[in-house]
């Protein structure tokens, strides 16, 4: 199983975190020419952006899984791209919660490689909270001991993307186009929640991360991601255990920042269901999981 010793990302988002719109513009390009992001000039005209938005918006909508790069220099729907975003689909304007607990999902345990501030800061960071002066000393640390020799400032803009995917910018003091949110800012997923000085002795805003019970990722879409990630990690493994669910790197207890006890007690539910793909084992010791035939279709995250 993948412990998240990389590799990781560190740029390629044009320090440009992913706008609501973008998505759902993305796939409608492609659709109707697969080739135009390697085509700057042509994508600027198109999309009515810049071009550092353009390689931007390209970079969110690889790492997003709404499309994958063909070996002809263009640009092919995923099949999460095309049930979601296609006229008819499940959600091609991202009005559905679940969708946007998805697309976190796919940036943060299925993007390949892994962005180093996800990896990083969902499944590495051992504390409950953090300042941007905190994160940024454990980025250092943490590139350094991988061989990396990133600049402060490169790691500083790889943290303020990750951080203004969840946290919005509505009220600060930027430009209006800077001013428009990510799809993930709804999620709620890390909150201000106050302020504390830093070493240099001036006041840093203290933001954590939302762990109580999160109704809005419902069973189906827990599942789901559960056996996703079971294929991809450990395909080859009968059982996991419920520790590798709720800890692992890139594990839905980690991304979704639930609890243990939360993700017992989501197993439990899901096995009491007659078509679940999910089997929760109880034990003194370790609880373990044990799979029930197909992992379900995407589709059946929205079902009821």
């Amino acid at each position: 199983m993948r412990t998240g010793s990389g590799p990781f990302r560190f740029s390629g988002h044009e320090s440009f975190a992913c706008r609501y719109a973008w998505l759902p513009k993305a796939y409608r390009a492609i659709m109707c020419d697969p080739g135009m992001f390697f085509d700057d000039e042509r994508s600027m005209v198109e999309l009515g952006i810049g071009k550092n938005m353009v390689r931007s918006l390209r970079f969110w909508m690889d790492t997003m899984g709404v499309a994958t790069v063909s070996d002809d220099r263009s640009h092919k729907p995923t099949e999460f791209g095309d049930a979601v975003l296609a006229k008819g689909g499940l959600d091609p304007y991202l009005e559905d919660e679940r969708t946007l607990w998805l697309l976190h999902w796919n940036v943060s345990s299925r993007a390949n490689p892994m962005l180093f501030a996800w990896a990083h800061m969902l499944s590495e960071w051992p504390y409950p909270e953090f300042t941007r002066t905190e994160a940024l000393e454990s980025f250092r640390r943490r590139s350094t001991s991988l061989g990396h020799d990133h600049s402060d400032v490169t790691l500083a803009q790889h943290f303020d993307v990750f951080l203004h995917t969840y946290i919005g910018t509505r009220g600060s003091k930027v430009a209006v186009e800077d001013s428009l949110d990510g799809p993930l800012v709804g999620l709620n997923l890390i909150v201000p929640a106050g302020e504390r000085r830093n070493v240099g002795g001036r006041w840093d805003t203290v933001y954590a991360f939302r762990r109580e019970p999160k109704p809005d990722i419902t069973d189906n879409l827990f599942e789901y991601c559960v056996r996703d990630f079971w294929d991809r990690q450990a395909s080859g493994e009968a059982t996991l255990s419920l520790r590798t669910i709720a800890t692992a790197s890139g594990s839905p207890g980690q991304v979704f920042k639930l609890t243990e006890d939360d993700v017992r007690q989501r197993l439990e539910a899901i096995s009491r269901r007659p078509s679940a793909s999910l089997r929760y084992q109880p034990s003194a010791v370790q609880g373990m999981v044990f799979r029930e035939g197909a992992a379900p279709a995407l589709k059946s995250v929205y079902g009821d």
